[in-house]
């Protein structure tokens, strides 16, 4: 199927050509998501955990599976085009164009796209720091970074975090596999956490302690 290339006038649509009319410059920023609300000038999707508002006008294209029908059927009502809401549908994931302009954010192109895109995976860091406290399911370290700044953070410890040590190897093998992380990390342990960061969330992936407290 063709998709087809119109402009926006705020509630109709009507077709136009390939040629965009906004300079490269004007449209440096894309967004890409599901769209939750429609009004006759105005679209909002949700990107992510954020929604976004922009504002269409008369430059606004858009691109969408079958837009060509329905400007064809609108005009053989004898309406000047076919109405945003006739087009672009709830649900439906688009990647916009827009630029920002008196506090708005201005939709210079409108495009259906297969889906949404995926979530970004986690990033996955690394810390080396001195354990403070540690228990079946967290764990927080102090360090300084490269800067010389002090740092303290706390990690979610669960199931899926893996703890590498001196006896780690012995002690997993006397509890059947699995053993707790308090019985291979202690406070004033040195270690280098590999962890993930969701929202304000850091997970530890894995524990490696580099050097036991003194006994």
């Amino acid at each position: 199927m063709r998709r087809t290339f119109l402009a926006v006038s705020l509630a109709t649509l009507t077709v136009v050509g390939l040629v965009n009319t906004h300079t490269a410059a004007q449209e440096a920023k894309t967004a890409r998501g599901k769209v939750t609300t429609l009004a006759a000038d105005t679209v909002t999707v949700a990107v992510g955990t954020q929604d976004m508002k922009f504002t269409v006008d008369s430059k606004t294209e858009v691109e969408a599976i079958g837009a060509g029908t329905q400007t064809r059927k609108a005009v053989a009502a004898g309406q000047p085009g076919a109405k945003l809401a006739d087009v672009i549908k709830t649900g439906m994931s688009v990647e916009v164009s827009y630029r920002e302009a008196a506090g708005a954010m201005l939709a210079t192109r409108i495009k259906q796209v297969p889906s949404a895109a995926p979530a970004a995976k986690p990033t996955t860091e690394r810390s080396n720091g001195t354990v403070q406290s540690v228990t079946a399911s967290s764990m927080t370290i102090t360090g300084s970074s490269g800067s010389g700044a002090s740092f303290t953070q706390t990690f979610v410890i669960d199931g899926a975090t893996s703890v590498i040590g001196i006896g780690a190897g012995t002690a997993a093998a006397a509890a059947g596999g699995k053993v707790a992380i308090t019985s291979l990390v202690g406070k004033g342990d040195k270690v280098n956490v590999s962890y993930d960061t969701t929202g304000t969330t850091l997970h530890a992936a894995e524990v490696r302690v580099t050097m036991k407290a003194p006994k």
